[in-house]
């Protein structure tokens, strides 16, 4: 199973060709813009999560214990 990883997994000569052909095919301006945008997906999708996090620890706090009756 490893054996198979090790060989599905692209090197660097695959990675210069992938980006060659991202750079061929998007075009230089395109690409800042496709980056900005996936930055700020990735930080609406941290914000979302810290969201989350804070309600569940809040309802967290909110239930009763047993012990304080």
């Amino acid at each position: 199973m490893d054996a198979i990883l090790v060989w599905a997994m692209p090197g660097m000569a695959e990675m210069f060709v992938i980006g060659l052909f991202v750079l061929i095919f998007f075009g230089a301006k395109k690409i800042p813009e496709f980056a900005k945008g996936l930055g700020k997906g990735i930080r609406e999708f941290k914000d979302a999560v810290k969201d989350v996090k804070k309600e569940v620890d809040d309802a967290g706090k909110e239930v009763p214990r047993i012990d304080e009756k």
